[in-house]
C-alpha cells in the first residue's frame, strides 16, 4: 500500500513504520493519523510480521497534532462551537490509538528529538517504548489548548507526576521517563536505532501466538482499571477545556499573529519562570 506521508518496511519479523513529516517535525494531520493505522493492520495482517517499530524521521518522533493543518476544513472543524461534535471529534482520536492499542502484536515506539502532545498519545499506545536519552517528552498543550484527548498518563506515571507534567506543561528528557516508567529504556541518541531493533528481534524469538497470548493478558489487566472509559472521559474533558476563554485567545493570536506568536504567548511565561 502506498502512503503519502509514512515510509513502510519490513525485514524479516520486523515492520517498521516511519512518519514521514520531518518538514513539520511529523505534526500528525488527520491524513498521517489514519495512515499510522492502516499501515499497523498492514503489518497485523502479514503472517511474516511478529513486532512493529514506529518511528520518526528528521529531527522528532512527533511534535503533536498538527495545529495549523493545511485543510482549512480541517481546522476550521477543530475550532467548532458544537461541543458535541468537538467530543466525537476527540473520541475519534482515542478510538484510532485504540486500534493500535488492540492489535495482536507488540508495537514499540522509538523516540527520539520531540514527542510532544499528541506524540506521547501515541507512543502512550503503544506496548513499549525505548527513547533517546536526550529526546523530549511532555504536553505544552495543558497551559492554554486545553488537556489531552486520551489519557495513559496515570497509567504510566502514576498520579502525582502525571499531575505535575498536565498542571504545568512542563517537559522531561529521556532518562527522566526511564527513571518515572514513562519509558521502558532510554538510551545514548547514537544507539537507538540498534538498540530498538534488538528489543525487537528479542521479542521476535517468541511464536506470534504467545505474543498474542501475553499482551492480550497485560491489556485486560489495564482494562479492568477502566482504560476505556477514561479514554471516553478524555475526550469529555478536553471538549470542556476547549471552552475556556485562554483557549479561545489562544486561537484569536494564532488566527491574527500567527501560530509561532500564539505560542511565544503560551509558552514565554513558563521560560521566564525557569529562569
Amino acid at each position: 500500500m502506498a502512503y503519502q506521508h509514512l515510509l513502510y518496511e519490513v525485514k524479516g519479523p520486523v515492520a517498521t513504520l516511519t512518519m514521514n513529516r520531518p518538514e513539520k517535525l511529523n505534526a500528525m494531520n488527520l491524513t498521517l493519523q489514519r495512515e499510522i493505522v492502516a499501515a499497523m493492520h498492514e503489518a497485523e495482517d502479514d503472517p511474516s510480521v511478529r513486532v512493529i517499530l514506529l518511528r520518526g524521521s528528521g529531527r522528532a518522533f512527533s511534535s503533536g497534532y498538527d495545529v495549523a493543518p493545511s485543510d482549512p476544513s480541517e481546522a476550521q472543524h477543530r475550532r467548532t462551537d458544537n461541543i458535541r461534535e468537538d467530543i466525537q471529534r476527540l473520541r475519534g482520536v482515542g478510538a484510532r490509538w485504540a486500534e493500535i492499542w488492540n492489535l495482536s502484536k507488540p508495537v514499540i515506539a522509538v523516540v527520539h528529538g520531540y514527542c510532544l502532545a499528541g506524540g506521547t498519545d501515541l507512543a502512550q499506545h503503544c506496548d513499549l517504548i525505548i527513547a533517546a536519552e536526550d529526546a523530549t517528552f511532555g504536553f505544552p498543550a495543558v497551559r492554554a489548548m486545553g488537556s489531552p484527548p486520551t489519557h495513559m498518563w496515570v497509567y504510566n506515571l502514576g498520579p502525582q507526576w502525571a499531575k505535575y507534567l498536565l498542571l504545568t506543561g512542563d517537559s522531561i528528557d529521556g532518562r527522566t521517563a526511564e527513571r518515572l516508567g514513562l519509558v521502558f529504556k532510554a538510551v545514548p541518541a547514537a544507539d537507538l536505532d540498534r538498540e530498538a531493533r534488538e528489543l525487537a528481534g528479542r521479542i521476535a524469538k517468541t511464536p506470534w501466538e504467545l505474543l498474542a497470548a501475553n499482551k492480550g493478558i497485560v491489556n485486560r489487566a489495564l482494562e479492568l482499571m477502566g482504560r476505556g472509559l477514561l479514554q471516553q472521559l478524555a475526550a469529555e474533558t478536553d471538549a470542556i477545556a476547549h471552552r475556556a476563554p485562554v483557549a479561545h485567545e489562544f486561537n484569536c493570536i494564532a488566527d491574527e499573529r500567527g501560530l509561532k506568536a500564539a505560542l511565544e504567548w503560551r509558552d514565554g511565561p513558563f521560560r521566564e519562570d525557569a529562569g
